[in-house]
C-alpha cells in the first residue's frame, strides 16, 4: 500500500495572492503530490499550505515551496500578529495513511539537509523529530522570533541542525519536524481585548499561566522555577490575540492531539471560560483542514447535550457541529474543502451510491451487465435498514419517550453503520464483476499467459462470491434492530419496520443468488463448501426472522 505522509508548511505572507499562489504553484507541479488547501490569513500575514504524497514525493514538495517563497519573502519587511522566524516558518510531516512517525522523522532530516545545503537557510528540528530535548517544543525553538535570531543563533544550544550558523536576513530559519495530528483552531469571542482573550487561553491551555502573590510577583519554586497553574484542556496551546481583518478578539489553539482534548472540549471549555469572565464565543474558525472523525464526534456530542439521537447521518452530523460551533460565522464552511478525507476523495471515479434515483434505476436498466443483481440487493439491504433506522430516531424523539432516547439512539447509530456498510457494498458488487471481466480479458497466447489469465479468474471468481456473501451476513445483521422496532419502537411506524424487514430479506436471498452463479466457476471446492454452508443458515434465518418481524407487525394493525 502506498504511504501517504501529510506536510502543513506555514510562510510569512498572508496578503499577497500572487506570492501565495506562486508558492502554492510551487507544490502542485511537484510529481506526485496533491495539494488539499490553502488558508491564507490577512491579520496573521501568514499562509497555512496543506498537501499529501509519498516520502520521496513531500519532501521535493516541500523542499520546492521553501526554494520559492525563499525567493519571494523578505522577512525583514514582514509584520503579522502571528510567532514567527523565518519565510517558510514551519514545515511539519504527518502520517496519514500506511506511514509511520520514522518515516515522517525521515521526511523531516532529508528536507533539513536539502534546506540547509542548497539554500543555506539555517534550519532546526522539532517534536519527534528534534535533535535534543530542548528543541522538541516549536515555543522554545521560535522563540526571540526573527528579530532575536542574530543573537540566539550564536549561542552553542541553538546552533542550527542544518545550514549556517549565521543570521539570514532574508529569509529568517525554519523549524522541520514530525509530529501527530495537529488541528489549528480560533473561538471567536465579543471582545476586542487581547488581555481579556489572553485570559481564556490561559484557563484552558495545557501550560496554564503563572501563579502570583497578592502583590502580583510570580510565586517560584524550590529551584527557583515558575509556579504554574495548569489550563483544564491537555495537549492544547494557545495565546489571545485581536484579528483587526474580523474586528475581534480570539483565543487561538493548536489542539496537538485529539484524544486528549478533542475540537468540541476545547470549544465548550472556551465558552465556559469566557462567561465565566463576562464574555461569550459567538463561534470558530479553522486553519487548515480537520479529520472527518472530529466533525462527526463533535456532532455527536453536541446532539447528545440536547438528548437526541446520534444515529444520524455524517451529513446531519457535520452540519450540527458547524451550526452548533459556529464555524461559519466568519466565513462558509465547505465540508468538502475543510475535511481532510473529502479532499483527498477521488472525484474521478464515478459511484452508483453517488447518484440521484432516477439516474441509478436507468443506468440499472440499461444494455450494460453492471449494475446488476448483486448491487440492487444490497441497495435494497440499505433502504431496508434504513428504514428501521428511522423508527429508531423517530421513536427516540417520541413526547412522552425523552426517558428512553439513548435507547433508540444507540439502535439508530448500530443502523447507520450497516447501512453505510451495505452501501459500500452497492459499488464493491460492481467492481467485482468488472475484476471478472478483466481477468477474461488477459492475455492467452503463451502457457504463462493462460496460467496467470487462469488464476486472475480464480481470484476474481472468489471475490464475487465473498462480495454478495457479505451482503448477505451484514443485512441479516440489521434484522435484530428492525425486529427491536417493530416490537418496542413508535407504535405508528411499525410498518415501516415491515417493509424494513422485507427488503432485508430481498438483499440477503438477491445476494445468495449471486453467491450461487459465481460458485459454479469456482474450482476451490473446500472454499465453496464452507462458504455455502453458511449462506444456507443466513437464507434460513432471515426466513425466520422476517416472519417473527411480520407476526408483530401484523399483531399492531
Amino acid at each position: 500500500m502506498k504511504k501517504i505522509i501529510e506536510c502543513v508548511p506555514n510562510f510569512s505572507e498572508g496578503n499577497n495572492m500572487a506570492i501565495i499562489q506562486q508558492i502554492a504553484d510551487a507544490i502542485s507541479n511537484t510529481s506526485d503530490v496533491k495539494l488539499l488547501d490553502i488558508d491564507p490569513g490577512k491579520a496573521t500575514n501568514r499562509t497555512v499550505i496543506t498537501f499529501v504524497g509519498d516520502e520521496n514525493s513531500v519532501v521535493q514538495g516541500a523542499f520546492n515551496a521553501i526554494k520559492k517563497a525563499q525567493e519571494l519573502i523578505d522577512m525583514s519587511k514582514h509584520k503579522g500578529e502571528h510567532p514567527r522566524f523565518g519565510a517558510t516558518d514551519v514545515c511539519p510531516f504527518i502520517p496519514i495513511a500506511n506511514a509511520t512517525m520514522e518515516d515522517c522523522i525521515a521526511c523531516a532530516k532529508a528536507l533539513g539537509k536539502l534546506v540547509g545545503e542548497q539554500l543555506n537557510i539555517p534550519a532546526y528540528l522539532y517534536e519527534y523529530a528534534a535533535s535534543a530535548p530542548h528543541r522538541k517544543n516549536l515555543a522554545s525553538v521560535r522563540s526571540g522570533e526573527y528579530e532575536g535570531i542574530a543573537d540566539k543563533i550564536k549561542e552553542a544550544d541553538w546552533k542550527p541542525d542544518f545550514g549556517p550558523a549565521a543570521f539570514n536576513e532574508k529569509s529568517g530559519n525554519i523549524a522541520i519536524g514530525a509530529r501527530d495530528l495537529l488541528i489549528a483552531y480560533n473561538t471567536n469571542l465579543n471582545t476586542t481585548s487581547t488581555r481579556r482573550a489572553n485570559s481564556v487561553a490561559f484557563d484552558i491551555r495545557e501550560q496554564g499561566r503563572v501563579k502570583k502573590d497578592d502583590a502580583g510577583k510570580t510565586i517560584k519554586d524550590a529551584n527557583g522555577e515558575d509556579v504554574r497553574i495548569p489550563g483544564t484542556c491537555k495537549s492544547v496551546k494557545g495565546i489571545g490575540w485581536y484579528i483587526e481583518e474580523y474586528g475581534i478578539a480570539q483565543v487561538s489553539m493548536n489542539l496537538t492531539n485529539i484524544n486528549d482534548t478533542p475540537l468540541h472540549i476545547a470549544f465548550d471549555e472556551c465558552n465556559k471560560s469566557a462567561f465565566n469572565r463576562g464574555m461569550r464565543v459567538t463561534g470558530s474558525e479553522l486553519v487548515g483542514l480537520v479529520p472527518l472523525k472530529s466533525m462527526l464526534d463533535a456532532g455527536k456530542y453536541f446532539l447528545e447535550q440536547q438528548q437526541r439521537s446520534t444515529g444520524v447521518s455524517d451529513s446531519e452530523l457535520i452540519k450540527i457541529a458547524i451550526k452548533s460551533m459556529g464555524l461559519d460565522e466568519l466565513s462558509p464552511f465547505d465540508p468538502q474543502k475543510k475535511i481532510i478525507e473529502y479532499v483527498m476523495k477521488d472525484t474521478t471515479k464515478k459511484k452508483l451510491v453517488d447518484m440521484n434515483l432516477v439516474a441509478f434505476a436507468d443506468e440499472t436498466a440499461s444494455e450494460s451487465p453492471a449494475p446488476g443483481g448483486g448491487s440492487i440487493a444490497a441497495y435494497a439491504g440499505a433502504m431496508g435498514v434504513a428504514l428501521g433506522t428511522m423508527v429508531a430516531n423517530l421513536s427516540s424523539h417520541k413526547v412522552g419517550w425523552d426517558h428512553r432516547w439513548k435507547e433508540f439512539s444507540d439502535w439508530a447509530e448500530q443502523g447507520q453503520k450497516i447501512k453505510d456498510k451495505l452501501l459500500f457494498l452497492v459499488d464493491e458488487d460492481t467492481n467485482a464483476f468488472n475484476k471478472i471481466m478483466d481477468a477474461f480479458s488477459l492475455p492467452k497466447t503463451t502457457d504463462e499467459e493462460k496460467s496467470t489469465r487462469t488464476k486472475a479468474i480464480q481470484d476474481a471468481t472468489k471475490y464475487a462470491i465473498e462480495i454478495p456473501f457479505e451482503v448477505m451476513k451484514t443485512a441479516y445483521s440489521a434484522l435484530p434492530m428492525i425486529k427491536e422496532m417493530a416490537a418496542n419502537g413508535n407504535p405508528n411506524s411499525v410498518s415501516d419496520a415491515g417493509v424494513g424487514a422485507l427488503c432485508i430479506r430481498t438483499a440477503v436471498f438477491g445476494a445468495y443468488l449471486n453467491v450461487k452463479i459465481n460458485a459454479s466457476g469456482l474450482k476451490d471446492k473446500e472454499y465453496l463448501t464452507s462458504i455455502m454452508n453458511q449462506v444456507e443458515e443466513i437464507k434460513l434465518n432471515t426466513e425466520k426472522l422476517e416472519q417473527e418481524i411480520l407476526d408483530i407487525v401484523s399483531s399492531k394493525m
